[in-house]
């Protein structure tokens, strides 16, 4: 109730205004596979566990700092930067959860508020990591000041091509 008293009308469109033009020409990010996609997804999967070095996980503050990024920031740079070497694109689009807790009333209240955001990272022009953290640290900024915006709705409104395949906006 409360998100739709928030989002209607001229305040919904400019967010949605937003997530048109952020996402405008996005692309299935096309990354090697031991096999190919089947015909419809089964979602059946598998995960693999693994730790980063503590001197890794200790040094992504450290770098993050001098940018006014996050450590989050700092990861997903370098995850932006390994797709970006497997699939050959300079255009990927990873999807992360928010707490969708925006409003202040919602902070004490027990409950699941989560959104999806797609988080697009630029990687052309060979960018240095730095760089690219930049890049990466105000693309990260823009989406959660458009947060609000139901992930579904996103999706019905950008009227993607729709595939049994691949989810409609990112694969990763």
């Amino acid at each position: 109730s409360w998100q739709g008293e928030r989002l209607h009308g001229a305040a919904m469109e400019a967010e949605l205004a937003y997530w048109r033009d952020r996402l405008e020409g996005t692309a299935t990010l096309a990354l090697p596979t031991d096999r190919p996609h089947p015909a419809v997804q089964s979602f059946r999967g598998t995960t693999h566990g693994f730790a980063l070095p503590r001197e890794t996980w200790e040094a992504a503050p450290a770098l993050a700092r001098p940018s006014g990024a996050t450590p989050f920031m700092v990861l997903l740079a370098a995850f932006d930067a390994l797709l970006h070497r497997w699939s050959g694109t300079d255009d990927v689009v990873v999807g992360s959860p928010v707490a969708g807790r925006t409003p202040e009333q919602t902070e004490p209240l027990i409950g699941v508020f989560l959104n999806t955001l797609a988080l697009r990272a630029d990687l052309s022009g060979d960018p240095t990591f730095a760089g690219l953290l930049g890049r990466v640290r105000d693309a990260t900024l823009d989406a959660y000041a458009h947060q609000e915006v139901p992930f579904e709705r996103l999706v019905e409104e950008l009227k993607l091509e729709r595939s049994l395949t691949r989810h409609p906006l990112f694969q990763v």
